[in-house]
């Protein structure tokens, strides 16, 4: 799926207006919430969705205008994704620049895709999404830094606080 279409297809599972979407006009079901967590499930051209998102505790630099900051975790069982994580930064990224995402000692490099003004990056390496899924269910937070078009350095730290929970509860919810 185009950047883009994900993008707003995100924005709207999050609950987003999107104005002159057809998803805006979906809603999704709220699955639960745990602390700094909550969860979805919602049906999209992709089939049923579910995912569990949370905005960062704090963002570096702070003055930065940015759109709406999310790092989600999608199952989309008719594509037999797991646990897909994925970066909306609130910007488009720098061409070339990775995403860093760490938790603990655990770094794991994103790649990026950027539409017009909106940017997404993903886990570069299918093999590294497990392994961080595994570390951000043991751990507190994760930072995820990265490069705006722009050339601003963005980090920002989300708290893990209800991700395990919301994370049972999408897979309990999209397993077929």
């Amino acid at each position: 799926m185009p950047a883009f279409l994900r993008f707003v297809s995100i924005m709207a599972l999050a609950g987003v207006c999107v104005a002159g979407s057809a998803l805006a006009d979906q809603k999704p079901t709220l699955l639960g919430v745990s602390r700094d967590w909550s969860a979805y499930q919602t049906t999209t051209g992709d089939g049923k969705v579910c995912y569990a998102l949370s905005k960062p505790r704090s963002t570096e630099p702070r003055k930065v205008s940015r759109d709406p900051i999310y790092l989600l975790v999608s199952d989309w069982p008719d594509r037999k994704a797991d646990a897909e994580l994925e970066v909306v930064p609130g910007y488009p990224y720098k061409d070339g620049e990775p995403v860093l995402a760490q938790v603990g000692s655990d770094k794991v490099e994103f790649f990026t895709r950027n539409d017009g003004n909106s940017g997404s990056a993903w886990v570069k390496d299918p093999g590294d999404e497990a392994k961080l899924v595994a570390a951000m269910r043991r751990g507190s937070t994760i930072t995820i830094s990265g490069v705006s078009q722009r050339g601003t350095h963005t980090r920002d730290t989300y708290s893990l606080g209800g991700i395990s929970a919301m994370l049972d509860k999408i897979h309990s919810a999209c397993s077929k």
